[in-house]
């Protein structure tokens, strides 16, 4: 009996020893805590920079690890400016870029239909009253020729006017004043010297005349048909000459300042895709359009190929070169954030291993498509963040220092 008690206590004894060695905290131990807690990072999310926590692990929201936000603050080296870590930077896709200068050259978007050149429309008359007794061409869009027969009318009065130059060709040699007027009449009705002696030499009469075109072209109206009466000056048909074409292109009066007569124009046709096409910019019109607000920038082109066709749509680009603001500093458009009127961006800290960024207002200039024209705020060789600029600005607002939201700078 006595020996079992004995076996029992020396049991007892021997789990005590052993949890005092396990549980029991050591000098080291206690140290290592310590260090912990003194290196403790803020936890966040890349993707919902609201949340913190005191431990890693996964967001509450979208489940993704947890990154470190920043570690001692004392390495900020402003005390307005924002630290990231080197994880949180990455995964926040934070881009920089050094600004510098470049030759500013602005693309403007035209965009417009092409037109007929009215220089080269041309109306088809009648020069004698008459009757419409043949329409040689009756449809319209037919491609017509300089000295094409259009149409033959029936004209009683010329009828008269050739038997008055029949009956002068016989006194022609006793009264050639008489013979000249004959002649005359007929010219002012557009018969030609070759149509005019062919009834001389004949001596009958022609009781059809024939309406011959007087351009190259397509008609693009016909107005009359066949058995229509029609008197001196009536229009028959509308031509228009398609060797050369207009592109009518509407201007916003906000880009009229980068467009100037003489400058080339790159365009393309909706309908002729992967065809491009150039001309130059022979007119702008002075009125805007009240209702539309744009002007109209005319570019002439040639069209001997006849593929391009008036009432196309076509898209244009300008490549205006701003020589006035040839020595200012250009930036991504990516890299600005607006606050209203004003016009913010973060600049990284020099001198820094870490990313320190502080926000700054600055002024912009012209837009030049993905660029942005500083006019004052920066300085060339500053690097200023290019892409993920709202994770940057998020991640300022929630520690309290300047951002897009709260600006907390001199002056406002």
């Amino acid at each position: 009996m006595k020996q079992k008690i004995l076996y029992i206590s020396i049991a007892l004894l021997s789990g005590l020893f052993i949890g005092w060695l396990i549980f029991h905290p050591s000098g080291n131990t206690t140290e290592k805590h310590e260090k912990l807690s003194e290196e403790t990072n803020v936890w966040t999310c890349s993707m919902h920079p609201q949340i913190r926590m005191a431990v890693p692990g996964k967001c509450p929201i979208c489940g993704m690890d947890l990154i470190p936000l920043s570690t001692n603050s004392s390495a900020s080296v402003d005390p307005d400016a924002v630290t990231l870590s080197k994880e949180a930077a990455a995964l926040a896709n934070v881009l920089t870029s050094v600004a510098g200068r470049q030759k500013p050259v602005k693309d403007v978007m035209l965009y417009g239909k092409v037109q007929a050149d009215e220089r080269l429309l041309q109306s088809q008359v009648t020069h004698v009253p008459g009757r419409i007794e043949t329409l040689k061409v009756n449809f319209t869009g037919e491609t017509v020729s300089k000295g094409q027969v259009l149409a033959q009318i029936y004209s009683p009065e010329l009828i008269n006017a050739q038997q008055e130059l029949l009956e002068a060709v016989k006194i022609k040699q006793s009264q050639p004043l008489i013979y000249e007027a004959a002649r005359e009449k007929l010219h002012q009705w557009k018969l030609t010297d070759k149509q005019i002696s062919e009834i001389e030499e004949s001596g009958n009469t022609q009781s059809l005349v024939d309406v011959i075109s007087n351009t190259n072209g397509v008609v693009t109206s016909r107005k009359v048909n066949k058995g229509d009466y029609v008197s001196q000056g009536t229009v028959l048909f509308e031509i228009a000459d398609l060797s050369k074409v207009w592109i009518l292109f509407d201007a916003y009066e906000s880009d009229l300042q980068f467009i100037h007569i003489g400058e080339s124009v790159s365009f393309t046709l909706q309908s002729l895709p992967g065809i491009n096409y150039t001309g130059i910019i022979s007119f702008i019109d002075p009125v805007i359009d009240p209702v539309t607000r744009v002007a109209k920038v005319r570019v002439e082109t040639e069209n001997h190929s006849g593929n391009l066709k008036p009432e196309m749509f076509a898209s244009g680009t300008v490549s205006s070169s701003l020589n006035e603001y040839r020595d200012k500093l250009v930036i991504p458009r990516s890299a600005v954030l607006w606050t209203g009127k004003r016009s913010v961006i973060y600049v990284k800290q020099p001198a820094t291993d870490q990313s320190v960024f502080k926000m700054r207002e600055i002024e912009l200039g012209p837009s030049l498509g993905e660029n942005y024209i500083v006019m004052s705020g920066l300085s060339e060789g500053e690097e200023v963040v290019t892409s993920g600029t709202f994770s940057v600005d998020a991640a300022a607002q929630l520690e309290g220092k300047p951002s897009m939201m709260n600006m907390i700078t001199e002056g406002h």
